[in-house]
């Protein structure tokens, strides 16, 4: 009787937890993405040489801006099925991209940028699903 109790008293802390942590990524989300929309419209702006800038520094910034999208949705939204955080992640990608090159704001549909946003999103779900797992050491509650 006594462990049916701990493990009762566990997984109510455990969903206590994540409900925090949904509140959080859900107040931060919207700002997120709107910001990144923002960024991703944007008119383009004429090249310029830094040192930190190398030939495929574009893709690796769509990875990590996407990796940070898709962690802060399925943190909003911990219950999404993984289908659905998918497609919506996806629907963006491919919206932002046709937008960018339909706008003729010095900017342009690039698929490859879509392959970086997916691998980003995909980086996004795994850290948030491997950090939960860590934070609860119980697969079964997440």
């Amino acid at each position: 009787m006594g462990q049916i109790n701990l493990h009762y008293f566990l997984l109510k802390n455990t969903k206590l937890s994540l409900d925090k942590i949904s509140k959080i990524f859900i107040k931060i989300l919207p700002i997120y993405w709107a910001f990144l929309t923002y960024m991703l419209l944007k008119p383009g702006e004429e090249n310029r040489e830094y040192w930190f800038m190398f030939e495929g520094i574009d893709k690796v910034l769509h990875v990590s801006i996407f990796t940070a999208l898709g962690f802060s949705f399925i943190a909003a939204f911990p219950k999404i099925k993984f289908s659905y955080f998918f497609q919506i992640i996806l629907i963006y990608a491919f919206l932002t991209e046709i937008l960018q090159e339909e706008m003729k704001v010095g900017r342009s549909m690039e698929s490859l940028d879509i392959v970086a946003d997916t691998i980003g999103c995909l980086i996004g779900y795994y850290i948030y699903k491997k950090v939960m797992k860590y934070l609860f050491k119980d697969k079964n509650h997440i």
